[in-house]
C-alpha cells in the first residue's frame, strides 16, 4: 500500500511522543513493503532537535508554508491506497479537509491524544486539528485509547468506525542492555513537564528521594520550570535522544511511569513509555488507572504504588532478583502483544476491513500506503 500521512513530527522527538510513536508504526510498515510518505511542518523547536532528520522507511515532506506544500501533498494523495492525518498535525482541519476530497481509498484520522480531543470536541465542539462535523467523513478513527470511549467516538461524535491503535516498540532497538553508568540509579523516570502530572511525580520519586538518601534517583526531560526543586539526590537529564532510552531503562532497578489527568481520566491510555520500558524488562512502578490491568497483571508484571510509602517499600524491601522477574514477565507481555509488527497488522486489518463504499473498495490497491 501507498500510505500518506499527515503527522505533529516524525523527525523529532524533542518534546513530544508522537515522533516514537509514527517511527515505531511506519518502519514496520514498510518492512512489510509498504510505501509511506510523512509530511510534517517545520518548526523551531524540532528543527533545532532534530534526532532523525532522514528516515530511512519513509520519505519525509517537511514544509514551512501549507500553500506551497499543497500541490505535492494533493499529487500524493491521488495515488494513496491510505491516508492519515494525526492529531495535533498544525494543519489538521485543511489536511482532512483534502483528504476527505481526495481519491485516496481509506480515510483515517490517528488520535494519539484521544481524551484530550473528545473532551475538546465535547465542550467546544471543534479542535484545532480535527473539527466534529469532518468525522462522519472518515473510514476509519484510530485511537490511542481503547475501552468505552471508542463507543463514544461512535456514538457521540459520529465516526463510522473506532478503533484502538496503541503505541508500540521496536524490539530490535527496545531490549535489554548492560547497566550503564551514566543512568545507573535506583529509580528514574521519563517524561515531558506536564502541570497534572507533577504532584505525583513529587510523591512517587521526590518524597522517596528525601526519605532515602543513600538512593540514586534520574529524571531525564524536557520544559520542567526551574520553580521544581529537586532532591539532592535526583539527577536531571535535559532531554535523551531516543538512541539512549533502552540504556536509560535497563539501567535502573526500577522505573516510574506517571500518566497524564485526561488519559487517567479516560482510562486503556497506555503511553510508549509504558511498552518500551517492558520491553527492556525494566521493573515498572506506575500510577494506577482504568483497564491498565488489561495491559499488565498487578504484582506480577507490574509494581501499582498509591504513595511515597509504596515506593520506599519497593526499594527497600524488594530484592533485585524479584523486581527483575516482574521486569522479565513484563518483557514477554508485550513482546506477545505489543511490538510494532504487531501494530503495523493490526493497521492493515483495520483498513482491509473498513466499512466503505464496493466502488472506493475496488480501487483499494495493496501495493501502496500514504500517511498525513
Amino acid at each position: 500500500m501507498k500510505i500518506v500521512i499527515c503527522g505533529l513530527s516524525i523527525t523529532s522527538s524533542w518534546g513530544n511522543g508522537h515522533a516514537t510513536t509514527f517511527r515505531a508504526l511506519a518502519r514496520s510498515l514498510h518492512a512489510r513493503g509498504h510505501e509511506i510518505v510523512f509530511f510534517e511542518r517545520e518548526a523551531e523547536w524540532y528543527s533545532s532537535n532534530r534526532d532523525l532528520p532522514e528516515p530511512s522507511f519513509c520519505r519525509v515532506q517537511l514544509y514551512d508554508d501549507w500553500n506551497t506544500v499543497l500541490p505535492t501533498l494533493r499529487a500524493e494523495l491521488k495515488s494513496a491506497d491510505v491516508a492519515m492525518v494525526g492529531s495535533y498535525f498544525p494543519d489538521g482541519i485543511a489536511a482532512i479537509r483534502e483528504m476527505l476530497d481526495s481519491k485516496a481509498a481509506v480515510k483515517t484520522f490517528y488520535d494519539i491524544d484521544t481524551p484530550i480531543t473528545v473532551a475538546k470536541l465535547r465542550t467546544s465542539g471543534d479542535t484545532e486539528y480535527i473539527l466534529r462535523d469532518q468525522i462522519p467523513g472518515l473510514d476509519v478513527y484510530f485511537s490511542f485509547t481503547g475501552g468505552p470511549m471508542l463507543g463514544q467516538i461512535e456514538c457521540e461524535l459520529g465516526a463510522n468506525r473506532a478503533v484502538p491503535l496503541y503505541c508500540s516498540f521496536d524490539p530490535e532497538r527496545y531490549h535489554r542492555y548492560p547497566v550503564a553508568k551514566r543512568f545507573s540509579c535506583d529509580l528514574s523516570y521519563m517524561g515531558t513537564y506536564a502541570p497534572d502530572r507533577q504532584p505525583k511525580l513529587e510523591e512517587l520519586l521526590c518524597e522517596p528521594a528525601r526519605r532515602l538518601r543513600t538512593c540514586q534517583f534520574l529524571v531525564a526531560g524536557p520544559q520542567y520550570p526551574r520553580s521544581v526543586r529537586w532532591p539532592s539526590n535526583a539527577r536531571r537529564i535535559m532531554h535523551l535522544n531516543p538512541r539512549w532510552h533502552p540504556h536509560f531503562y535497563s539501567s535502573s532497578r526500577i522505573t516510574l511511569n506517571v500518566t497524564r489527568r485526561d488519559m487517567v481520566q479516560a482510562g486503556y491510555s497506555p503511553s510508549v513509555r509504558l511498552f518500551e520500558a517492558a520491553a527492556c524488562a525494566a521493573p515498572i512502578a506506575s500510577d494506577n488507572w482504568p483497564g491498565l490491568d488489561t495491559f499488565f497483571a498487578s504484582g506480577k508484571e507490574i509494581l501499582l504504588p498509591s504513595s511515597s510509602d509504596d515506593v520506599v517499600r519497593y526499594l527497600c524491601d524488594i530484592g533485585d532478583d524479584q523486581l527483575q522477574k516482574i521486569g522479565r514477565a513484563a518483557q514477554q507481555r508485550v513482546l506477545g502483544e505489543h511490538t510494532s509488527e504487531i501494530r503495523a497488522v493490526e493497521f492493515e486489518r483495520a483498513v482491509e476491513n473498513r466499512d466503505i463504499q464496493s466502488e472506493s473498495a475496488s480501487t483499494f490497491n495493496s501495493s501502496s500506503v500514504v500517511a498525513l
